[in-house]
């Protein structure tokens, strides 16, 4: 009786170790939640460009360009892993706001980009971004910030080890994947097993220029300790922002002392810096 049993909660288990092998893009791409862009900048009155980017393996993407007059640095935004561009209107607007144009896209297979994400896919999408803003746009590497909410942060991290930005800001980020999942399936083989990695404190380990990581205690889809961890992983300069509420309610943009402290920041490290002292 007692083998039985065993056999059967080990076949449970391989089941539920073999699901997560399988599906596990299921558990970190959401991009089916609220498809449909339902709402442009126009809605903030601000004007933008709808644009459209082609990445090296030749995936469209869908984005837009909201210009700053006069603009103080330009703000690459890479959002999280639900929802698409027409979510973050305030983030834009709070952008605008302190000076900055925004160029804000969706990852393949969300909104009205095609293709299905990826990690490997949203790095080259992030590419795609970046010569945008550098080939088409001609911004100087050192006007740009990168900006990451979440799984974008990951991608902003990455983006960041290999080219020159300004700055990178990581709002409720983590420290990967696997460290993440083994929190939330503390009984499975989660490290073993995940093929998407999203190494956001290793990335940041390469990463010179100026960091702010910006978390809340009370985060409730990704701890504290994650942001905690990716600013003991950042090197100088660095700064950490203490944010408050949910892992949704909780941005950067719902407290005016916390855009001050993104913008203070920002003023420091990107404004300052004008071409041609900066390439």
């Amino acid at each position: 009786m007692m083998w039985n049993i065993l056999g059967v909660l080990a076949a449970a288990y391989g089941g539920l170790s073999l699901w997560l092998l399988v599906f596990q893009s299921n558990l970190v791409f959401y991009p089916e939640i609220d498809r449909e862009v339902a709402a442009t900048p126009a809605l903030a009155k601000l004007q933008y460009e709808d644009i459209h980017l082609k990445t090296a393996d030749g995936i469209d993407l869908h984005g837009w360009y909201v210009p700053a007059p006069q603009p103080r640095g330009t703000v690459l935004f890479l959002h999280g892993n639900a929802g698409n561009i027409s979510h973050r209107l305030d983030s834009i607007e709070m952008f605008y706001r302190l000076g900055y144009s925004t160029l804000i896209f969706d990852y393949r297979g969300y909104g009205n980009s095609g293709g299905k994400p990826t990690e490997q896919g949203t790095y080259r999408d992030a590419e795609a971004a970046w010569r945008y803003l550098t080939e088409q746009r001609h911004i100087p590497e050192c006007r740009i910030v990168l900006f990451g909410e979440s799984m974008g942060g990951a991608v902003a991290a990455w983006m960041a080890a290999r080219q020159n930005p300004a700055a990178l800001v990581i709002s409720s980020g983590f420290t990967s994947v696997p460290d993440l999942g083994q929190q939330l399936y503390p009984y499975l083989p989660v490290r073993l097993l995940a093929r998407i990695r999203y190494d956001t404190r290793e990335s940041l380990r390469s990463v010179t220029a100026p960091v702010l990581i910006a978390h809340s205690k009370a985060d409730d889809i990704i701890p504290y300790e994650h942001g905690r961890a990716l600013f003991a992983a950042a090197n100088p300069p660095k700064q950490f922002l203490d944010l408050a509420g949910g892992h949704n309610d909780g941005f950067i943009f719902m407290r005016e002392t916390w855009v001050k402290a993104l913008g203070d920041f920002l003023g420091e490290h990107v404004a300052r810096r004008q071409p041609p002292d900066c390439r």
